[in-house]
């Protein structure tokens, strides 16, 4: 039987490989689903990468858009009674992995299933759900989701757009500006936050364009993503019925903060589309380009650059699927027992809220790392815009913003971590507390049964563990309140829980796969774990090492840091000789070779 697990518990519980989700495990329909949307792509999309980035062609965009939802690939969340297919939540964050490798697209493509979409589904009457749902499901109506402001972006709630109610009582007149608006300029249905008088918190309204009073500016010219539609839009008395009002009064920010989490974590998988294929691009690359009468991926430099991409990608995907089908367990408990359909799916997330900002913050720096290193392997050519580096490498730029900052993403984990803490939530101060005896025992010098696979990387898991109890428990002791202001700490403590969780998830992958296929058929997952680890213990030894020199001295310092290399002990790891083996079998494959 599986063992419950909360979010954030990972910290202080063994999870067991038994009880993960892999990649590996997507049943034969949602494999299916997922070969249709690259097919998708394949033939809508990437063929016509240039004009969509071009947008020369107004209708272009929405017209991908509308056969994507006449495909079903816009409803994938959305319940069959709205027009939808109803798939499970792991199935939708697996399209979103694929649609990752469309560019722009990939974007107009979130907004629109995700953001402008899911507010409705799970906080809309059943009036409004049977009205908007279905439009929006097969592509008849494209959404936008207005929130950020001018002056209000991660402090969201800061927003000043007001909405105003008409002496009859009837309607409610928005006046405001909003920024960074995708699928603005095509959109048919804004979700809008607007304050209503002088209300704490923002409320919510689906604004219908033909309302009137919605003008906009010209396109953005942005970095990356170019052929996604990004506006200024401006509310100037637009008039929208009472009946529009999304959820209750003063109820905006709630959304804005859980829809957000879904976004977050459906990042975390959609980068994994566009890892998969930069460096799909490069493995066949360096097999072309000759350099002193050889190819290039017979080069060490090269092969470790492969090497390095594939391993954390294998990693971010083990980290997704992972945190995604945890909360769709919670989904189903919920549901279980006795919760709506829409209130199930919001508190499974919220559980899990953590976790989703890991994926967003881990998943979009691995897409950067693979894209700047897609460039570096092609070279000169990479700086060209006639390779496929060039765009992949702008347009990969944005996952570290939008869904809030990495920043800001860093600090809010750290955050919701210890407030649950100090409602009891999770008892993460007895296991603190526990670490802090054991750094005045004696250190014992038991021996690991290496029997089992994967036994010796767990163990460096637990020992993981115990450096963020350890800092993270005095750095909350010490600073108490304070800590909020120390957003330096924050960020390390932050790191720290990122690559544990990245970390543990490669390694419950690759202890599960042996499970299931044997120590031998397991040889590059095993390497690419162990390279992964090898790294996530440097990481962790820098962040936990500058968050002890920031707010301890003397021998209390000393204590902390003597502790920090005993929890922080590996034994010696060849990285560069698994880094040639996960190379080889790359190179030999052609391309990705852990999931596809």
């Amino acid at each position: 039987m599986k063992t419950p697990i909360n979010g954030g518990e990972f910290l202080i519980k063994e999870t067991k490989a038994a009880d993960v989700f892999i990649p590996e495990e997507f049943s034969e329909e949602q494999l299916m689903m997922a070969q249709a949307c690259q097919d998708f792509v394949d033939m809508e999309i990437m063929p016509k990468a240039e004009a969509i980035d071009g947008m020369k062609d107004p209708d272009l965009v929405p017209g991908i858009l509308k056969k994507a939802g006449e495909l079903g690939l816009l409803g994938i969340s959305v319940p069959e009674e709205y027009g939808g297919l109803g798939m499970s939540f792991n199935t939708s964050m697996l399209i979103a992995d694929i649609i990752g490798s469309a560019g722009s697209f990939s974007t107009t493509y979130g907004a629109h299933t995700g953001i402008g979409t899911l507010p409705i589904l799970y906080y809309g009457t059943e009036e409004q759900k049977q009205k908007y749902l279905p439009k929006l499901a097969n592509a008849e109506w494209a959404a936008c989701y207005c929130l950020t402001e001018p002056d209000a972006g991660s402090d969201a709630n800061s927003g000043k757009t007001k909405a105003t109610l008409t002496e009859d009582g009837k309607h409610y007149l928005i006046n405001g500006q909003k920024m960074w608006i995708s699928n603005g300029g095509f959109a048919d249905l804004f979700i809008v936050f607007a304050r209503i008088e002088d209300d704490k918190y923002l409320s919510a309204f689906i604004v219908e364009k033909t309302f009137g009073g919605i003008t906009m500016n010209e396109e953005e010219k942005k970095m990356g993503i170019k052929g996604s539609s990004t506006r200024q839009v401006f509310f100037n008395d637009c008039k929208v019925p009472v009946e529009n009002l999304l959820s209750e009064r003063g109820n905006g920010f709630k959304i804005a903060v859980n829809i957000l989490n879904i976004g977050r974590i459906k990042l975390g998988a959609g980068v994994l589309g566009g890892c998969r294929t930069v460096l799909g691009n490069a493995i066949r690359y360096a097999g072309e380009r000759k350099q002193f009468g050889v190819s290039i991926n017979t080069f060490g430099a090269i092969k470790q650059k492969l090497a390095e991409m594939a391993v954390r990608t294998y990693a971010c995907e083990a980290l997704c699927y992972r945190a995604g089908q945890d909360v769709e367990d919670r989904m189903a408990a919920l549901a279980a027992e006795g919760l709506s359909d829409a209130e199930a799916k919001l508190k499974g997330l919220e559980q899990f809220a953590i976790e989703c900002a890991i994926a967003k913050v881990h998943g979009s720096e691995v897409l950067d790392y693979v894209v700047d290193q897609g460039v570096q392997v092609y070279g000169g050519m990479g700086y060209s815009a006639d390779a496929p580096m060039e765009r992949a490498y702008r347009d990969a730029r944005i996952s570290r913003i939008y869904e809030g900052t990495n920043e800001i993403n860093r600090i809010l984990m750290v955050g919701m971590l210890l407030k649950r803490a100090l409602k009891g939530e999770i008892n993460l101060m007895g296991p603190a507390m526990a670490v802090g005896e054991e750094l005045k025992a004696v250190p014992s010098f038991e021996q690991v049964d290496t029997s089992q696979p994967m036994a010796a990387e767990k163990d460096v898991l637990n020992k993981l563990k115990k450096v963020f109890l350890m800092v993270g428990g005095r750095a909350a002791q010490v600073l108490g309140a304070k800590i909020d202001s120390e957003q330096e700490i924050m960020m390390n403590l932050a790191d720290i829980m990122i690559e544990i969780y990245a970390a543990e998830s490669a390694v419950l992958r690759t202890e599960k796969l042996i499970s299931q296929r044997g120590v031998a058929q397991t040889r590059i997952q095993q390497a690419a774990t162990q390279v992964y680890l090898f790294e996530a213990v440097e990481k962790i030894q820098t962040a936990g090492k500058e968050a002890i020199n920031s707010f301890l001295l003397g021998d209390e310092q000393k204590v902390l840091l003597m502790g920090l290399k005993r929890f922080t002990k590996m034994e010696a790891v060849n990285v560069k000789e698994l880094r040639r083996e996960i190379a080889d079998a790359l190179i030999a494959k052609g391309n990705y070779l852990f999931f596809q």
